[in-house]
């Protein structure tokens, strides 16, 4: 008893300071609202606007792999430093009033870098659990993040109507500078040794990995396509842009909870059972923002969004760290992000087509469409129960 005990508290001594390190970076996630109203304001085009969540995403699909891969293989505080500093310096640029074409591949350098957050940060804590407490140690970081993008969210709206634009960009951009601080925290045993790591393809296949990953990219599609074009939607609606942030941060507030109660269950119950209800229900926001015709039904898909992505993210990390070995956790979770990646590129490009053709309604029935095939492809093609990882 005494030794779990010790085990224990040497773990949140691991956690606490990638908890902190996380709502401070994700803090600066407010940015991504800020540049699609800076865009709206430069009058660009709905397609240049959803392109924003499409570069957004790309940074994902490419980070993602990329850190969870360097994470298995060199010192993960030396990656967090530098994703860190880099990400500081993508969000300051926004500063500097950059046209529509610079503004792309700020917000895309940034994404680049502060998606490896994810992968890393839960490569270390997934190597210290075991299956009965994985779900709960990953959520408090899942939690983390979905408390720093809920106050940069807020944050963001509030400084936008206060100070402008260029002090907003400039504020967002001194938080991952300040969350470096924590880094210091992190013992050295976050290192775990290196060793002859299992083939890729068969990582995938194991435990139905492949159908996950096709299924995120899916429910992605359809999620991030309705949210490329949400503020926007919102400014045709008459809603203040102090109050956007708000609704806008009601998901990520939702999550904050969502993770942490769908951490627990996923350990208590079928991994699968949780992150399938997610997907299922994350058809409903799509729909819910096709028919509202004001703030409180913009709300209502977003508290729907919140308990689906925490749902999904709760069960499906739980999932893949029971089932990949501990030297290719950090590859197989940034994939899982990539897999999402993927779909927040499509989406954003088919809603950004569709909404002049066919206006936001139809735009949002296709995207909740598009996540209801994501649902069903997760049913079918991955397995039920839990496992420690060969």
């Amino acid at each position: 008893m005494k030794q779990a005990s010790s085990r224990r508290a040497g773990k949140m001594r691991l956690i606490s300071p990638l908890m902190a390190l996380s709502i401070l970076s994700s803090t600066a996630g407010g940015i991504i609202m800020l540049a699609q109203l800076y865009l709206k304001d430069l009058q660009a085009a709905p397609i240049v606007i959803s392109l924003l969540t499409s570069f957004v995403w790309m940074g994902a699909l490419i980070g993602s792999t990329m850190w969870g891969t360097l994470a298995d293989r060199y010192s993960r505080k030396r990656l967090l430093f530098l994703i860190l500093m880099t990400s500081a310096v993508g969000t300051g640029s926004l500063a500097l009033f950059l046209p529509p074409a610079g503004v792309l591949p700020a917000v895309f350098l940034r994404m680049l870098m502060v998606t490896g957050l994810a992968p890393v940060t839960m490569a270390i804590v997934s190597a210290a659990s075991m299956t009965d407490h994985r779900g709960r140690d990953l959520s408090y970081l899942s939690a983390s993040r979905s408390t720093g993008s809920a106050l940069g969210k807020i944050i963001a709206g509030f400084l936008l109507a206060g100070v402008g634009y260029r002090l907003s960009f400039f504020s967002l951009a001194l938080l991952p500078i300040v969350a470096c601080f924590f880094l210091f925290f992190l013992p050295r045993a976050e290192d775990a040794g290196r060793k002859e790591r299992q083939s890729l393809s068969t990582s995938l296949r194991r435990g139905g990995m492949n159908g996950l990953y096709l299924s995120g990219a899916l429910r992605q599609m359809g999620t991030s396509g309705a949210a490329s074009l949400i503020f926007v939607y919102m400014a045709t609606l008459g809603i203040p842009v102090g109050i956007m942030g708000t609704i806008n941060a009601i998901g990520a507030t939702t999550s904050i909870l969502g993770v942490l109660v769908f951490g627990r269950l996923s350990d208590l119950v079928e991994r699968k059972v949780i992150f399938a209800f997610g997907f299922g229900i994350s058809a409903l926001a799509p729909l819910i923002f096709a028919f509202s015709r004001g703030g409180w039904g913009i709300a209502l898909g977003y508290l729907t969004l919140g308990v689906s992505f925490s749902s999904v993210y709760a069960g499906s990390t739980s999932y893949i760290g029971d089932r990949t070995p501990m030297e290719r956790q950090g590859t197989m979770f940034g994939l899982f992000n990539s897999s999402r990646g993927i779909g927040g590129v499509i989406g954003p490009l088919i809603a950004g087509a569709l909404t002049p053709l066919v206006g936001f309604r139809s735009m949002f029935l296709v995207m909740a469409g598009i996540a209801f095939l994501g649902f069903l492809t997760v049913l079918a093609r991955t397995e039920r129960g839990n496992g420690e990882h060969a």
